[in-house]
């Protein structure tokens, strides 16, 4: 007996639907991007059917773990360096520019800090300065830059915050915040640090719970900024490039709503 074309039909659009609900992307993040990319993924699957899968923490710690085989299909980095590591070593395709971010300082309630204030606060021998941790973690990499700057401002600088720095976070070792929780903002609530540097939409995410800390810009000398690089493996299945695409495309909007500058989008221009 012949099966009306009708019912065939149906069959297969439902096996479609099956496989493509089975369908996933493996996301690895930079632990700064954490709330931003969960809504982007969660955006993404409403959309398309396919869930993210994200593992988020230090973007070195994450570049060496997909370098040394852990399997991976997306790669969203603090920096451009470790993406272009992976495609380097020819296990991505290219890196492409994503978000923009900035260093701020993270400051303790009743702390008297301005811009202006900032280097000789940082200088001070009774103030704990916490960053996170160099080669591990971007942020700690963009942390030593405005060590740099500062150098170049006040002779003498550089070794001093170097000697002094507590490398906080971003390390193999380093506490983790409970979820749902600012782990700098935790960190300066409990007093092992005075001033803080991070990223500022960190920063942002610190005084939403403890809204006595402050958040202090960089003057100009000392300013950085952080570009955010995306890649793709090069054995990544067909989602993860959708996947991909999407955060280029409405994802930007998101990144901007959680204080990020979205390349993508024409009136966001680089804040470096």
């Amino acid at each position: 007996m012949r099966r009306p074309t009708h019912v065939l039909a149906a069959v297969l659009m439902m096996m479609a639907a099956q496989a493509q609900a089975e369908e996933s992307v493996l996301l690895h993040a930079a632990g700064s991007l954490r709330d931003a990319l969960d809504e982007t993924a969660r955006a993404f699957e409403a959309a398309s059917g396919i869930h993210v899968k994200a593992r988020y923490g230090a973007s070195g710690l994450l570049k060496d773990e997909i370098a040394g085989g852990a399997q991976a299909e997306v790669f969203a980095s603090a920096n451009m360096d470790h993406p272009r590591a992976l495609q380097k070593a020819g296990k991505s395709g290219p890196t492409v520019l994503f978000a923009r971010n900035r260093l701020c300082a993270l400051v303790r309630p009743g702390l008297a800090v301005e811009p202006a204030s900032l280097l000789e606060r940082m200088l001070d021998p009774s103030m704990r300065l916490g960053t996170s941790t160099p080669r591990a973690d971007p942020s700690g990499d963009y942390a030593w830059e405005v060590f740099r700057k500062a150098d170049a401002a006040k002779p003498g600088a550089f070794a001093a915050l170097e000697q002094k720095a507590l490398k906080l976070t971003g390390g193999p070792d380093s506490p983790q915040a409970p979820p749902g929780r600012s782990l700098y903002g935790m960190l300066v609530a409990d007093g092992k640090a005075d001033i803080f540097l991070t990223y500022c939409t960190g920063a942002l995410a610190a005084r939403r719970e403890h809204p006595d800390q402050q958040i202090v810009r960089l003057p100009d000398q000392l300013a950085v900024g952080a570009d955010y690089g995306l890649t793709v493996m090069l054995t990544a299945p067909q989602a993860a490039y959708r996947f991909a695409m999407f955060m280029l495309a409405d994802g930007q909007q998101i990144l901007t709503n959680y204080g990020f500058d979205a390349p993508s989008l024409p009136h966001h221009g680089a804040s470096r």
